[in-house]
């Protein structure tokens, strides 16, 4: 067995922690299926990318508001309690953005059901990583699952729209067809994690510090992000998100000035692939640099390959330069959550890490929505423009902010701080 097979399966075999790992896989397919979903089936139902925008638009902004709300719940009072009628309420705010685009209802009524079904949804991510952290104890067994759980992510980045994609225009099938999938994924994955109660994270409701089951101050009403740390990385990855939205709609662009529309898909999909590739070799061995070190370096190398994109003149090159860069992206958001999991006390530790999720999708929508403006008058050229400069301000929020990191109170697992 390799070094890399050996340290997978090493956390694997922890009683409990592949079923829960591949409940969460599933569950968080929704999460790159529903917005190409959303575009493609209001879009060709109701006839214009203005009404498809403001639906998909709405499901972004339910998320960003409600997944950190539910992080908060999760942490006082166990996954279980509060996710279980919050999955069970997104799925049918679902059923019912299904059941009315299907009776072509008021757009405005979509609206309403897509705030309750982003709402609800909550960050299967973080339910996934906390539960790491409650049946590890060793940082570097940590960092392996961390690193596993990029790797997942890129899957269903890799996966997910591609399936979406093929549901909604297949004339076989109904044209709400990528959300029914999303539907039966979330339902099924969620409800799969939710019972294994055995690996759940223990609840942290209010009490005196020495009741806590856990070292750490006692639950109080502020936010993880008034810890610095955690702010720093959110920031950080609010610009990297940026990046990745406005990467993905000037990929597809830059393929279709090149006479190649569906070469895009590859495009993006060799992006995914280096940083899969990279997450898998990251996670499988121990690094001596400290972590908020990694984190800047990582940052800077994503910084420098994007940069390169804009150079590039044929779709060939496009996807090499992809492969390269993409190999920085997982280990960087895998350290970044590192850090977040090690200065958040375990009262808040579902919260901080749900923070960074919705980090990075925040980010996403913004730099699509403009990257499309700047390509629709720019071309690919204009958007790689806004990519380097997401890249770049990433950089320097992380140059601003990394002492703050480096001073950051660690309450467990992060060594070399």
């Amino acid at each position: 067995m390799s070094p890399v097979t050996s340290s997978y399966a090493r956390i694997l075999s922890r009683p409990g922690a592949l079923q829960f790992s591949a409940a969460g896989f599933l569950a968080r397919f929704p999460m790159s299926m529903v917005g190409i979903s959303t575009i493609l089936t209001v879009q060709s139902l109701y006839g214009n990318y203005t009404s498809a925008g403001g639906v998909s638009a709405a499901l972004v902004v339910a998320t960003a508001v409600g997944a950190p709300v539910l992080a908060r719940l999760v942490d006082a009072r166990g996954q279980s309690r509060v996710m279980l009628p919050a999955v069970l309420g997104s799925a049918l705010g679902m059923v019912g953005m299904i059941t009315a685009a299907g009776l072509r209802a008021p757009l405005w009524v979509l609206v309403a059901l897509a705030l309750v079904a982003g709402g609800l949804g909550g960050s299967m991510g973080s339910l996934v990583r906390s539960r790491w952290t409650t049946v590890l104890d060793s940082p570097d067994d940590i960092h392996t699952a961390f690193s596993l759980e990029a790797a997942l992510d890129e899957v269903v980045f890799v996966v997910g729209p591609v399936a979406a994609t093929a549901l909604c225009t297949s004339a076989a099938l109904p044209v709400t067809s990528g959300w029914v999938a999303a539907l039966c994924l979330h339902l099924g994955g969620g409800l799969w994690l939710l019972s294994q109660r055995a690996t759940e994270p223990p609840a942290h409701g209010p009490g005196p510090a020495s009741a806590a089951p856990h070292p750490g101050p006692a639950r109080t009403a502020t936010s993880a992000l008034r810890h610095g740390a955690v702010l720093a990385v959110v920031a950080v990855f609010l610009g990297s998100g940026a990046l990745f939205g406005a990467n993905d709609v000037t990929a597809v662009a830059f393929a279709t000035e090149q006479g190649r529309p569906s070469s895009s898909g590859l495009v993006l999909a060799a992006w995914a692939l280096g940083s899969l590739s990279a997450a898998l070799v990251y996670g499988s061995r121990t690094w001596a640099w400290p972590m908020w070190r990694q984190f800047l370096v990582g940052v800077l190398a994503l910084a420098l390959g994007a940069s390169t994109f804009i150079l590039a003149g044929s779709v060939p090159v496009l996807m090499v330069l992809m492969l390269v860069t993409g190999m920085s992206i997982a280990p960087t958001v895998t350290v970044g959550n590192h850090i977040v999991q090690a200065v958040t006390p375990r009262d808040q530790l579902t919260e901080g890490l749900t923070w960074v999720g919705t980090a990075m999708n925040v980010g996403v929508s913004l730099g699509s929505l403009l990257a499309g403006r700047l390509v629709d008058t720019h071309g690919s050229r204009g958007g790689y423009v806004l990519v380097t400069v997401f890249a770049w301000l990433s950089v320097l929020v992380a140059l601003a902010t990394i002492g703050v990191v480096r001073r950051a109170r660690v309450h467990h697992h992060l060594p070399e701080a």
